[in-house]
């Protein structure tokens, strides 16, 4: 899976399509990822502890990583990372549409 925790990645499908946000955690076993302001699904809780609120709380939910395309931090536009081997032996991700090292 091409896509790690911390990356700023586009959504292609879904209810959501168009909206960017940060992976906030990444399944590669199950293939999805959870994203900052997408997916969000209504949970009612009742309080556990004393002084805790119960109320309904946005949570976000996994999507499938298919679904995102990462965006590159120079251009700015969604791209599929291709990894290279440097000259010094190290892989990096670079970016198909600016070649910028992301």
């Amino acid at each position: 899976m091409k896509i790690k925790t911390g990356d700023v990645v586009f959504v292609l499908s879904g209810k959501d399509k168009g909206k960017e946000g940060k992976v906030l955690s990444a399944d590669p076993k199950n293939r999805k990822v959870v994203v900052e302001n997408v997916n969000v699904a209504h949970k009612h809780q009742k309080p556990r502890k004393q002084g805790q609120e119960g109320g309904i709380i946005k949570v976000e939910t996994p999507i499938y990583a298919s679904k995102v395309m990462r965006v590159c931090p120079k251009c700015a536009k969604p791209t599929r990372p291709m990894v290279k081997i440097l000259d010094d032996g190290t892989k990096a991700r670079i970016c198909k549409k600016c070649q910028e090292v992301i």
